[in-house]
């Protein structure tokens, strides 16, 4: 940005400066037609030279925009060349020779004549300007010496006609800097390294351009030789200087675009070669693009059979990638899917070992077999897709033509494999991070259902205490506590498990939620709540899930619980100094409609005694795993209880989960966690 604005600055100055001078030399011409002093004809000079510069100024940054395309400075240079071709023709016939004209005429000081030398100053620094811009164009070394060294003599050139004032006769010095000059120009002209980097197309009408370019510059300077010539002898009266710069930017011209012609010809024979490379590094920039930009793994492919078949000059291309221990046809490129089909399963049949690089198969030197099925394909060549020393899949490439691959052709087969294969990864890694998102996302869902259906406050009450803890894992499960406040003074209360993971889990909690606090005013019962809460889950639970649950009712005056398990682990009473399990019969919900559900589910009633301590919890507990992958099982958990009986029930949850986190420090929860902790203290 700060490069463009110091550019335009420069551009807009060098206009400025130019149309100042233009009007002082337009003036000075006006005042001063003759200058038959050494003075003014110096003064003249020095102006006109001030207005080359200053257009030069703002010429220069222009052109160096342009650089990107040659073919527009050779052509923007043929077009003024021309136009001075067409002025210098033409001026005879419109206006005669000066000879034939009045001796009072002074031709210079006409309106024409002002015209005609400002259109030649633009033309002439345009023109340049263009060889010097085409003159750096893809040069690799410093060669600014060369060019400037010719810029001085040209100047000098320019002023040393000054010198014929002083005497006629002294033109050596103008000879010598204007034949030294010619040398410069002609050493200066071989510098075309451009050339090299067309394409053939570019190459064969460059041919014809600077064939009609040479020609035109050579009759332009053939013409300023005439002294009869109008225009020759407008500028050489105007400006001795500006006759020469102009000469010598013609004989530049025919030079150059001679040079240019006979360094073209000699690039042809090599211009398919270099334009095949250029294909490869252009596809294969493409590619680099590709691995950034292009997301979808089908479209990737597509995309890197199309370009396979221009790169290697091939008619059909087709991509195939490991799935387990098969081939995965991804995409094709002039071929049906049932041919290439066809020839994948005969090209890697007993040859997947071989193939760890480009391997060619000719039609004249295959069996009969595959003879057959390559058909209208003369040969076929196939580079390995590989990663990390592994196989990913095969890159195939098929020409009709019977021109075989050479080593130049199978190397750029490899490389281009090479980055179609990490393109490949990539778009498969982009997917599969795609979809981890969106299971996170999901699973994000899922745990905010899970924690605003879970009670936010525990029940309180002079006769028992009770603590509840919740641990989610990283993925979310279906775990689920809640507390029902009953009629006749009692507590209701559940901890259930759902299977699986996942949204689908939280669903079915939820669903699970709303049944039983539905059901628990309307059935005092647990046994034949929960025969009812799987009659009504018939239609919700798939095959696959199932629920397992504890439900209890707590007579909170008398201490009596009523409870039923439907395959949830058992529950621990701590009370005497032991730990004990109970465990009822009981099946999870969902797991059979039939009678036998209600068959196996056993009710149990206790009677609490003060201190007594019942714990209920999820499987997340018990089978939370080491680095040694051993539960931290049943035993443990007893024990923790045991021995904390005597504490509050919150400082016994801290201690479980303490020792339960060193557990399993080394090993990630995938599980949730559920504890419901439930102590009778009934003070009489």
């Amino acid at each position: 940005m700060i490069n463009n604005n110091l550019k335009n600055i420069t551009r807009a100055k060098g206009l400025e400066n130019a149309i100042v001078v233009s009007i002082l030399l337009f003036l000075f011409s006006l005042i001063f037609p003759q200058h038959d002093s050494f003075l003014l004809s110096l003064i003249n000079e020095v102006l006109v030279f001030l207005v080359l510069l200053f257009v030069l100024s703002y010429i220069k940054p222009l052109l160096s925009s342009k650089t990107d395309s040659p073919f527009t400075l050779v052509l923007n240079a043929g077009i003024l060349a021309a136009l001075i071709f067409s002025i210098i023709s033409v001026s005879d016939s419109l206006f005669g020779s000066l000879a034939e004209k009045d001796a009072n005429l002074n031709i210079i000081n006409s309106l024409f004549s002002i015209i005609i030398i400002f259109i030649f100053i633009v033309a002439v620094i345009y023109i340049l300007a263009s060889f010097r811009e085409l003159f750096f164009l893809r040069q690799k070394k410093d060669l600014s010496i060369y060019f400037n060294t010719m810029q001085v003599f040209f100047l000098l050139t320019f002023f040393s006609n000054l010198l014929l004032k002083i005497d006629k006769n002294f033109d050596y010095p103008y000879n010598s800097f204007f034949v030294v000059s010619i040398v410069l120009i002609s050493l200066n002209s071989l510098r075309v390294a451009w050339i090299a980097f067309l394409v053939k197309k570019q190459k064969l009408y460059l041919l014809l351009i600077s064939t009609i370019l040479s020609i035109l510059f050579g009759l332009n300077f053939g013409l300023l030789l005439n002294e009869s010539n109008t225009i020759r002898q407008i500028i050489f009266s105007f400006s001795p200087g500006l006759y020469s710069v102009l000469s010598l930017t013609m004989i530049y011209g025919m030079i150059y675009f001679g040079v240019i012609f006979f360094t073209t010809l000699f690039h042809l024979p090599t211009a398919e070669a270099f334009d095949r490379k250029a294909q490869e590094a252009s596809s294969l920039m493409d590619l680099t693009k590709l691995i950034t930009q292009v997301f979808d793994f089908k479209e990737l492919a597509e995309t890197v059979t199309s370009i396979t078949a221009k790169v290697c000059n091939s008619y059909s291309a087709w991509l195939v990638t490991k799935k387990g221990n098969d081939y995965e046809l991804n995409s094709v490129h002039n071929i049906s899917y049932v041919d290439a089909d066809k020839l994948i399963k005969m090209l890697l049949d007993n040859e997947e070992s071989d193939l760890l690089r480009v391997q060619t198969f000719y039609y004249d030197s295959v069996s009969s077999e595959l003879r057959n099925e390559m058909k209208e394909f003369k040969s076929i060549a196939i580079a390995p897709l590989k990663l990390q020393g592994e196989i990913n899949g095969f890159l195939f490439t098929a020409r009709q033509k019977d021109v075989n691959f050479d080593e130049d052709e199978k190397k750029s087969l490899q490389a281009f494999a090479d980055y179609a294969t990490v393109a490949l990864e990539n778009a498969k890694l982009l997917a599969e991070s795609i979809e981890k998102e969106r299971l996170e996302k999901e699973l994000d869902v899922a745990r905010d259902i899970q924690r605003k259906i879970l009670p936010n406050n525990v029940p309180c009450s002079k006769n028992f205490q009770v603590a509840a803890l919740f641990v989610p894992a990283f993925e979310v499960g279906g775990d689920y506590y809640d507390f029902f406040e009953l009629e006749n003074q009692r507590l209701g209360f559940i901890v259930a498990d759902v299977s699986g993971k996942g949204i689908s889990a939280s669903f079915i909690m939820a669903e699970v939620k709303g049944i039983f606090e539905s059901l628990s005013k309307l059935i005092p019962n647990p046994r034949d709540l929960l025969i009812k809460v799987n009659e009504v889950l018939k239609d919700s639970l798939d095959k696959k899930s199932f629920v397992t649950v504890i439900y209890g009712v707590l007579d909170k005056e008398a201490g009596k619980l009523n409870f039923a398990r439907a395959g949830h682990p058992p529950v621990f009473l701590c009370s005497d100094n032991k730990v004990e399990r109970l465990q009822p019969g009981g099946i999870g919900i969902g797991l059979d409609y039939t009678n036998g559900f209600a068959n196996s589910l056993k009710e149990m009633q206790i009677v609490l005694k003060n201190d007594d301590i019942l714990a209920f919890y999820s499987d997340g507990i018990p089978e939370a795993k080491n680095a040694r992958n051993d539960d931290f099982g049943y035993e443990r958990f007893e024990q923790i209880i045991l021995q904390n009986k005597n504490k509050n029930l919150d400082e016994i949850t801290n201690i479980l989960m303490h020792d339960l986190t060193l557990f399993s420090k080394d090993h990630s929860q995938h599980d949730d966690i559920t504890l419901v902790l439930i102590k009778w203290n009934k003070k009489n």
